[in-house]
């Protein structure tokens, strides 16, 4: 309820961040704010606390919490950056950046953590006496019920305007909560307990903080290096579009991200081949816009036209019938359609496969190759394109 309050009172067009960069913008500066203001009174707590306990684990833990303090910084900057508009060095705008800055965020994260894994064996090696108070123990206690508000005011911006760097900050914020868990464990433990548990438990604090910095930086890396859009944009996207009158199939469908929200998306439609340019032409064009403005992506449509001609269709299928006999692993094809016409043409069809087909080929696409070869050697002048579903 807060984090909505929040929003509503320093975003009063908050509803508008699909469409307005500048209002999205705004998301991100308000959760770097508060990320700033938040880290930098527990830094101040456990900073206190740490020295007045002689613990290492609370002053890691501290300064920890300070680095959080950067890491929302270059939050804020990396929003400004990605939210400037689209220029003739970068087409696609600067949105990207937004991911730069949450890898940024992942290093400074590693950086912390291996610092304190150094300084937690030191203290292994060279305990000293930590002392308990339960007031101090009480603030830690309070610093994680910050934190755990925290990790969900970022995670609820983050789901709202679909942010990585959001996302690691809310992540990054929960793991801190466990960390401080263990100093306060620390803490109490150290009245009974003779063993140098200050170090050893600063040392899981590192731990956990290494292991944190290494998930955001997996997860940033793994977007800026483009990984496959989720299924259910693709799904929505070939459903909306086979919705439109006249268009038969689709398949070829490409998504790139250049940001949040800034994606570029191709597909490929089969249309019947005995439809006029401009009735095929009004039918794309449509679909374009509209499908373009519902799921906030460009959308661009290539029309392939699909030849109707039974007699043909029967041929090519007699003939793609008796080629996948030499493929015991195919067990059934279907959805076959034809583009173009003659020997100048496309082949379009699926083929359903059994457990068989990973014993002999290594990947989806050495079967592939192999039924092209076949073809070939029918002296038959066309190109396919297949698509390979699975026995469930």
């Amino acid at each position: 309820m807060f984090s909505k309050f929040l929003v509503k009172t320093f975003i009063k067009d908050n509803e508008n961040f699909k469409t307005n960069s500048k209002v999205r913008d705004k998301f991100g500066f308000l959760g770097g704010i508060v990320g700033i203001i938040v880290n930098l009174i527990l830094f101040s707590i456990k900073f206190v606390v740490g020295i007045f306990s002689n613990s290492l684990a609370v002053t890691a833990d501290a300064f920890n919490n300070l680095s959080d303090v950067f890491s929302s910084v270059v939050t804020i900057i990396g929003f400004k950056l990605a939210a400037k508009p689209a220029d003739d060095d970068h087409p696609y705008g600067h949105g990207r950046i937004e991911y730069i800055s949450a890898l940024i965020v992942s290093v400074l994260v590693l950086l912390v953590g291996f610092s304190f894994v150094k300084s937690s064996i030191s203290r292994i090696i060279h305990p000293v006496t930590i002392k308990f108070q339960w007031i101090p123990t009480l603030l830690i206690l309070i610093s994680i019920s910050f934190k755990l508000w925290l990790s969900k005011f970022n995670g609820y911006l983050a789901k709202l305007i679909n942010s990585s760097a959001l996302k690691a900050s809310s992540v990054d914020a929960l793991s801190d909560c466990f960390t401080s868990g263990t100093v306060v464990i620390s803490l109490i433990l150290s009245q009974w307990i003779s063993f140098p548990l200050d170090g050893t438990m600063g040392l899981i604090v590192a731990i956990f903080i290494l292991y944190s910095g290494f998930q955001l930086s997996k997860e940033t890396l793994n977007t800026l290096l483009g990984e496959k859009p989720s299924s259910e944009l693709v799904k929505n996207i070939e459903s909306e579009v086979l919705s439109y009158p006249n268009i038969l199939g689709v398949h070829d469908l490409l998504i790139h991200s250049y940001g949040p929200n800034k994606c570029l998306a191709s597909i490929h439609a089969e249309v019947p081949s005995t439809l006029s340019l401009v009735e095929v032409h009004n039918i794309i064009d449509k679909a374009e816009n509209e499908i373009s403005r519902k799921f906030n992506v460009h959308l661009v449509i290539h029309m392939d036209p699909i030849n109707l001609d039974q007699k043909e269709i029967s041929i090519t299928k007699d003939i793609l019938s008796d080629v996948l006999k030499s493929f015991p692993c195919v067990t059934e094809m279907t959805d076959l359609r034809l583009v173009g016409s003659g020997d100048d043409k496309n082949v379009l069809f699926n083929i359903t496969t059994d457990d068989t087909l990973s014993k002999k080929y290594k990947s989806e696409i050495d079967l592939i190759n192999d039924i092209n070869k076949e073809i070939k050697l029918k002296n038959i002048n066309f190109s396919t394109v297949i698509t390979i579903n699975k026995n469930k």
